[in-house]
């Protein structure tokens, strides 16, 4: 057995006849009387108090941390009394993912994860516990596709905790702990008219950010990160090689969202905007630190630029230049009006011309074709029209003659 119980109550001592006896001790008939130790796999000596009348539990006890410790399994029961709320600071502390993501991450548990189930410790959860957490935030009106991303948060801090051996199992994965359903609605592009009557209302500086982001699928901080260097109007190729993106709301460069440069198609049109903007905004070098507030700097010629020449940032263009153009155009200044809207127009555009799948994910940078497919399958050309359409390709002269296609030929 991996340690031994003891029994506080009694101590064994020599007798005058040398034999040993037993004898109370000074704690007897107080306290918990078993006592099961062992030596945890770090070395440290660790123990569990049990009651008068349950030595049997305390062996079963033992027995299982023995178990435990030979399959690889243990985790040490003191190390799950940690809290919610004192795990997610040193789980924050370790992430490794950009500084934006990071302060969003921090934001939202912050908010509407720690007030709820910061105080029990990590061990205590059960899923009745995510699943009460999950209503309260249902009943404060966040939308499910917000409630969906905190959760996936709270579930990766529990995966975290079961990789560090602070719990055994991971409570958002319980059969009757479900993630918040999405809202099935769809993608809605912008009709043509729409894009260009947007177009009308913006300041002349900033209007061919519309062909850039509904002819190449720009993201806004993409397009604001946009440089002449990376416009290839000779060869017909934009390269999306940086964006820019806030950090504790100060601009900084960064890659493209998930970090991954692509080449994009360059239209005519919208090489041949790009240049006449060229020449009446020349671009303007801009530095910024990379990636994080103390990057290192870096300089790039942009094409988008505020007054002053300084780089663009999303919240006050949203703010003072895109919605008041959209309030002029009478377009709803709802979150699924914003400068992404473009790049839904830019798929619809290229799936109607029969694009395929593959291309549309590569030249969006999304990281997965699949989700391509999800986000747009309904924008594809209707598969009953090409069935119709095939099949009257090869039919249509048939009900001419009295042949169809399952007569029997005669042998020749």
């Amino acid at each position: 057995m991996a340690g031994h119980i003891q029994d506080r109550w009694y101590k064994t001592e020599t007798g005058p006849d040398g034999k040993g006896r037993r004898v109370k001790t000074d704690r007897y008939g107080t306290g918990k009387r078993y006592r099961a130790r062992y030596i945890a796999p770090d070395g440290t000596e660790k123990s569990q108090s049990f009651p008068d009348k349950q030595k049997r539990k305390a062996e079963a006890w033992l027995a299982n941390i023995e178990a435990d410790m030979t399959r690889g399994d243990y985790v040490d029961p003191n190390a799950g009394k940690i809290t919610f709320r004192q795990y997610a600071g040193e789980w924050l502390e370790t992430l490794t993912t950009d500084p934006a993501t990071r302060a969003a991450t921090e934001m939202r548990l912050r908010l509407h994860a720690t007030p709820h189930l910061g105080s029990r410790a990590m061990s205590a959860f059960q899923p009745s516990h995510l699943r009460l957490w999950m209503r309260q935030m249902e009943d404060a009106g966040l939308s499910p596709a917000y409630r969906r991303v905190i959760f996936a948060h709270v579930s990766t801090l529990f995966t975290a905790a079961m990789e560090d051996r602070v719990i055994r199992t991971n409570p958002c994965t319980s059969r009757s702990v479900k993630a918040p359903r999405l809202d099935p609605r769809k993608v809605k592009p912008w009709m043509q008219q729409r894009v260009m009557a947007v177009r009308l209302e913006l300041p002349d500086r900033y209007r061919e950010i519309i062909e850039l982001a509904a002819g190449c699928g720009h993201r806004q901080g993409e397009a604001f990160g946009l440089a002449v260097e990376d416009v290839d109007l000779l060869g017909g190729v934009v390269h999306v090689v940086r964006q820019v993106k806030l950090v504790n709301n100060r601009p900084v460069f960064a890659p493209p969202k998930g970090g991954k440069e692509r080449d994009v198609p360059l239209p005519d049109s919208v090489g041949s905007a790009l240049a006449a903007h060229i020449t009446r905004y020349p671009p303007v070098e801009v530095t910024l630190p990379w990636k994080t507030l103390d990057g290192p700097p870096v300089t790039a010629t942009l094409i988008f630029y505020g007054l002053g020449g300084l780089a663009l940032i999303r919240n006050r263009f949203n703010d003072r230049v895109w919605r008041p153009a959209l309030r002029a155009a009478g377009v709803p200044t709802g979150r699924e009006n914003g400068l992404h809207a473009l790049r839904h127009f830019y798929a619809s555009v290229l799936l109607d011309a029969g694009e395929s799948i593959k291309a549309l994910s590569e030249y969006l940078g999304h990281h997965d074709p699949g989700y391509t497919l999800r986000t747009y399958t309904h924008l594809m050309p209707a598969s009953e029209s090409r069935t119709r359409a095939a099949v009257d390709r090869v039919l249509r002269d048939v009900g001419a003659s009295d042949d169809g296609p399952t007569t029997a030929q005669p042998p020749a």
